[in-house]
């Protein structure tokens, strides 16, 4: 009889479940805080406690126990979210494309261009774009003399190809007239519609039918695209 191959086939990396994950999450997120975990156990102990003493008063502690269980476990998820939200910012706030990563979290309103729109290679600012039925955003990390040039060539281009159209200029980060990262996408959320549905649409293809010279004009090495953070991890999943 031949004798089998004992030689085993390269075993598939299995992902981490949903458990796993959140319990990596937290990890990580009490690292960065430390009042990450004494607000989760303040919310879920305060909810049971406070719901069993208001079912009690008719006769139903226990009930009211779980029901309190239930939303204090949920509580709990969303400050673990807010946490986690916020050490993955603070991780990635000084890295070249962290605006870009933020902004590929919005989920509706805006159409944000995976490429940066323009390059400065003498100072290494870059500049991503967006649009949607608020208009165009520019977007760039950083308020340098570099910066502010490249900003001002790009919006005179934009109000040049589409005169009608309003072009948001932002600046990330933390100086007088910029917006901090974490609050760049409430920022650009909070815009007000400006355009139809057609209208940004057709902006949308415009837009994406330019030619874009600028991932060749990157040097090696500084890619936004890595520094795209994990998107679970900023969820708090």
């Amino acid at each position: 009889m031949a004798r089998k191959n004992t030689t085993d086939a390269p075993a598939k990396t299995k992902k981490p479940g949903r458990i796993r994950q959140t319990i990596d999450v937290f990890k990580e997120t009490q690292a960065y805080d430390r009042s990450t975990a004494p607000l989760m156990i303040l919310s879920i102990v305060g909810l049971t406690v406070l719901l069993a003493l208001i079912f009690g008063a008719f006769g139903h502690p226990i009930y009211g126990a779980f029901i309190g269980l239930g939303f204090g476990l949920l509580l709990a998820m969303i400050i673990l979210g807010r946490r986690a939200q916020k050490a993955t910012y603070s991780k990635i706030e000084d890295q070249p494309g962290a605006a870009i990563a933020v902004m590929q979290q919005i989920s509706r309103g805006w159409n944000v261009e995976q490429d940066p729109a323009a390059f400065d290679a003498r100072s290494r600012s870059m500049l991503f774009r967006a649009s949607g039925r608020k208009g165009i955003a520019l977007v760039s990390e950083g308020s340098g003399g570099g910066s502010r040039k490249l900003m001002s060539k790009e919006v005179k281009r934009m109000n040049r190809m589409f005169p009608n159209v309003p072009v948001h200029a932002v600046y990330v980060g933390h100086g007088e007239g910029e917006v901090p990262l974490p609050k760049l996408n409430r920022h650009l959320t909070a815009m007000k519609n400006e355009l139809t549905k057609a209208e940004a649409g057709e902006i949308g293809r415009r837009l994406r039918a330019l030619p874009n010279p600028v991932r060749q004009a990157i040097p090696k090495g500084v890619d936004p695209m890595r520094a795209r953070p994990n998107r679970k991890a900023m969820r708090g999943r």
